[in-house]
């Protein structure tokens, strides 16, 4: 192994002297140049994921695991008395990315790698990423989250493009990350910077900065605070600083490859996830316009090379653009944005699907729909309520273009590599194909009535409590008691996704505790997000949970039995301790919400059972274990879907007629956390609740406390609760990546 030699020529130390700082540093170099070696680029197609954020988490582990050599390090640093995971912690997590959108990303390019696929990933070199989180008085606060050094998985390129705005020119520089597939090609992520980025125009405890000078803050954040013109405006010059040079790259490679232009789709498949590159449709456009091709055929070879997933059902999370917005920003794509919108209006009267509102404003998805070749959604129910419900317009035209891929995770980064000791049990009982071909973990089910396996099952588990609890002990002074219930809930805090659903049930159970009813087995309900900066009640719904964390712990009655934690800064990092370490998790967004999930995902395959409502993927997975080993309650989609249609879901009805509800929802605002908290945030929410409530909180409270009951009552069989587990990783397998990704291949891009 090059690992001693190449100590020697950085540090001149043996493995022993080093510290673990050092060894990382040699790791990196030695892996970059393990995966150079694995690198091709075979194939005439080539496929181009182009998505705002590729949230890749620490890659170190994960490549040694996919370079097939994580067991030979492990025991080479173990002789030498040093520990992988110690080393590991030296590594600082990339900030490219925020929630579901991203890791999905991030999963994919894995998969693209594993299967052998000509394709890379296009974003870009966030250098903040989307912020740290810290917790002060119970309140979120945004600092930023560098991860860029000296020495990182970035390698520089000579790709340089002149990128146009409204008046001004920027250089875009590309960067590399290599992507390693599971005993297979190497593949790239290309991260696009401005050669002008400047970190110290951003004070080191806030995410403040001016937001104008394009120049030196294009590339510093992702996602910046949306709540003024300005901030609106610097995420236009992102997504075209993006899509233009993607665009120039996709076509310089295509020619080298032979491409004569005429031929682009032939040559080239765009991916477009989500709305953010939706410009790079007029801006290749564009530019096959500049190389001379004439605009009814630029419009055509465009359209048969671009493919769009939708991901989400709230028709207001679209993104819409106004025109003088665009204008300024890229003035040379208008008159193109206005011809793609006149051939639309010149043959639908149906102004819903115009590409210009009669605002002014432009619909980046409608343009994805027009001009792209395949629109998919990312779970079977998301896709039906896209193609009957939210899209239906764009469906009537266009019912060929619509399909569905439910969305997948790579089990290389959320099984093997976050879950060793689960992974090794698997091994020994089915062998070790189920690393390449995920429907193998079904063979499980034979050991579904395996006493001592499924007792070295709950071993695993209880394993994976007590480092979870050590790992929160040593990094965020947190106490856990690992002989608890571990409920967990850990994604984007958003009010669909309904963190304050289960933050009213702990205040429901703190009352039944204080009035002397204790469960048997004491309760841990574990929760991670961020809020975006500029999303208020999100931040409120945060504070609560801090304020209860802190009720609780202060009280002795109720602390034995009921703890509350919201961990700081959740993260991939953190995702991969807290998924294995859970016994129920929460996936209890209102029905028809959520487009997918893919923690639901995550925590099936490591043991954990769903708790959670018929939305996303919660649907395909009740179908796969069956009804005895999920819980779900809340209305159907159909109902939701039916009570918006009629505006007639009134949440004060519910806080009137039911005094369990109305106890703890007024508990917001009781003195014991005003004591606590901050009025203004504790009033507003209590407010929104009570007299708005847009996602159907006190809707499904009830049904919710109920079968969340049913689970912590039922968790106390050990053996059924065992079984429950083996099942659920057991029906994992259809949740792979490279299942979602070997479809996208055969129905959309055919490489």
């Amino acid at each position: 192994m090059k690992l001693a030699q190449i100590l020697k020529d950085r540090c001149n130390k043996t493995i022993k002297e080093c510290t673990n700082e050092e060894l990382y540093y040699a790791l990196l170099e030695m892996t970059k140049e393990l995966a150079k070696e694995k690198e091709s680029n075979e194939g005439k197609k080539k496929l181009y994921y182009i998505s705002a954020e590729f949230l890749i988490g620490k890659l170190l582990s994960n490549n040694l695991i996919n370079l097939g050599i994580y067991e030979e390090v492990k025991a080479l640093l173990a002789e030498n008395g040093k520990d992988i995971t110690e080393i590991e912690e030296a590594e600082p997590e990339p900030s490219l990315g925020n929630g579901g959108l991203g890791r999905l990303a991030a999963c994919f390019l894995d998969s693209i790698a594993t299967l052998g696929l000509n394709g890379d990933g296009i974003g870009l070199n966030y250098h903040y990423g989307l912020f740290k989180q810290i917790f002060e008085k119970n309140l979120q606060h945004e600092t930023p989250n560098p991860w860029i050094e000296k020495e990182s998985w970035l390698t520089k390129t000579d790709v340089v493009y002149p990128i146009q705005f409204g008046g001004f020119t920027l250089n875009s520089r590309m960067y590399d990350i290599d992507v390693t597939g599971y005993d297979n090609r190497t593949t790239k992520l290309h991260l696009f910077d401005v050669e002008s980025v400047d970190e110290s125009i951003v004070s080191k405890d806030s995410i403040d900065f001016n937001k104008e000078d394009i120049a030196r803050n294009l590339t510093l954040f992702l996602y910046p605070d949306d709540s003024d013109d300005a901030g609106r405006m610097l995420r236009v010059y992102q997504q075209y600083f993006m899509v233009s040079s993607g665009a120039r790259l996709i076509l310089d490679e295509a020619v080298k490859r032979g491409c004569n232009l005429h031929d682009l789709y032939e040559y080239a498949t765009i991916q477009i996830n989500d709305t953010h590159p939706t410009m790079v449709i007029p801006e290749l456009i564009r530019l096959l316009m500049e190389r001379g091709i004439l605009i009814d055929e630029a419009i055509e070879i465009v359209s048969k090379t671009c493919a769009y997933t939708n991901h989400t059902i709230l028709a207001e999370a679209l993104e819409k653009w106004p025109i003088y917005y665009l204008e300024k920003v890229v003035p040379q794509l208008m008159p193109i944005i206005y011809e793609l919108n006149n051939r639309v209006m010149k043959k639908y009267d149906d102004k819903s699907v115009y590409i210009i509102d009669d605002e002014k404003r432009v619909h980046m998805a409608h343009i994805d729909i027009h001009y792209g070749y395949s629109v998919n959604g990312v779970a079977y129910l998301h896709t039906e309520i896209l193609k009957n419900s939210e899209l239906n317009n764009f469906y009537k035209i266009y019912p060929e273009k619509f399909n569905n891929k439910t969305n997948g995770i790579t089990f290389r980064r959320w099984l093997l590599h976050c879950n060793p000791q689960l992974t090794k049990l698997i091994e020994e009982l089915i062998g070790p194909d189920f690393k390449k071909d995920a429907k193998e973990l079904e063979k499980l089910l034979d050991f579904a009535n395996d006493d001592a396996i499924l007792d070295r099952i709950l071993g695993v588990k209880n394993t994976r409590k007590t480092e979870l609890a050590a790992y929160l002990k040593r990094t965020q002074g947190i106490m856990l008691n690992e002989n608890s219930i571990f409920d967990i809930q850990i994604k984007r805090l958003h009010e669909y996704k309904r963190q304050q659903m289960n933050a009213l049930y702990v205040i429901m159970k703190y009352f039944e505790i204080k009035e002397g009813k204790k469960p048997t087995t004491p309760i841990t309900v574990i929760f991670g997000a961020k809020a975006a900066p500029a999303y208020v009640i999100a931040k409120d719904i945060i504070h609560l949970i801090l304020c209860l964390q802190q009720l609780i712990d202060n009280d002795p009655e109720v602390s034995p039995y009921l703890k509350v934690v919201m961990v700081e800064n959740y993260n991939v990092t953190l995702a991969e301790k807290l998924i294995p370490a859970a016994d129920i998790h929460e996936q209890i967004s209102l029905a028809s919400k959520e487009a997918s999930g893919t923690g639901n995902m995550k925590f099936m395959l490591n043991g954990a059972i769903t708790l959670g409502t018929m939305d996303g993927a919660n649907v395909e997975i009740a179908e796969l274990v069956g009804k005895d080993n999920i819980y779900i309650f809340g209305e159907s989609s159909d109902t939701v879907i039916e009570h918006y249609a009629k505006a007639d879901y009134v949440s004060k009805d519910f806080y009137k007629k039911d005094k369990d509800i109305k106890k703890a929802l007024d508990f917001i605002i009781s003195d014991e956390l005003m004591e606590i908290g901050q009025k203004e945030n504790l009033e507003r929410l209590y407010n929104e609740l009570l007299n708005k409530d847009w996602f159907m909180t006190l809707l499904d409270l009830k049904s919710y406390k109920e079968e969340k009951e049913k689970a912590l009552k039922e968790y106390e069989n050990r053996k059924a609760w065992a079984r429950k587990m083996l099942v659920n990783i057991a029906k994992a397998g259809f949740f792979s990546s490279d299942r979602t990704i070997a479809q996208y291949n055969d129905e959309v891009w055919k490489l």
